[in-house]
């Protein structure tokens, strides 16, 4: 029974994470073939081919988004997407969902000083306790200043296991640890938990180099004293 009990664990370990996301890419190709309502129903792979092409929605929709980029990297493109922003700031119950979803997107996929600049950790809630945080800027407003601190960094701090909600905070810089984990890590071990943890290969200070030496044998110091030499 216990043996049948591990290779039940083993394989749903293997099955399930395919599964889910065969149902994923499954459910993202739905929602993209709906970009193909704009195509006229006589321009239809179904009407051209005979027959549907599955993902073909993905294809409409990243050239819809190429496109799309293109209109709003250039001087009239944006004066309308600003127009256009103006609009939809005067309807009250659209201007916040789109102030918000807005925010969110440029945080995670914008550039400059929107997005996530680095990884921190931070003691937060409470002494003692430790959680990641981005900085999202350096930046001395009065908020920063009026707080007496010599250096403040603004902290967003996300929830687990969606990120895109959490908390903001001004933390002086000398009581948090950058760390040297990239952003996409980050999000890793906060979206699984913890249970993923990202690799990390410390490198030994001076001190334990010296210890290490002491501890070798003759021949190993030598050895080391003539890489160490070699090396000038």
């Amino acid at each position: 029974m216990t043996l049948l009990k591990r290779y039940f664990i083993a394989g749903l370990m293997v099955l399930l994470p395919l599964w889910i996301t065969f149902e994923a890419i499954l459910f993202l190709m739905g929602i993209f073939d709906r970009s193909l309502r704009l195509i006229p129903d006589q321009y239809q792979p179904e009407v051209l081919l005979g027959f549907a092409i599955p993902g073909f929605g993905l294809i409409v929709s990243f050239a819809i988004v190429v496109m799309t980029g293109m209109l709003v990297a250039n001087i009239l493109g944006s004066r309308i997407v600003s127009w256009w922003e103006r609009f939809l700031s005067k309807i009250p119950l659209v201007r916040s969902i789109y102030t918000a979803v807005k925010q969110i997107v440029e945080s995670f996929v914008g550039t400059g000083q929107k997005t996530f600049q680095q990884v921190y950790l931070v003691e937060y809630p409470r002494k003692g306790l430790w959680t990641l945080g981005f900085k999202t800027s350096g930046l001395m407003g009065e908020a920063q200043t009026k707080t007496g601190a010599p250096s403040v960094i603004n902290l967003f701090i996300p929830t687990t296991p969606n990120p895109t909600s959490g908390f903001f905070i001004m933390v002086n810089e000398q009581d948090i640890v950058e760390l040297e984990m990239s952003v996409d890590d980050a999000l890793k071990m906060l979206i699984s938990g913890g249970v993923v943890v990202p690799p990390w290969q410390q490198v030994p200070s001076g001190s334990e180099q010296q210890q290490e030496l002491t501890l070798a044998s003759p021949d190993e110091r030598a050895l080391a004293g003539e890489g160490s030499a070699a090396k000038f």
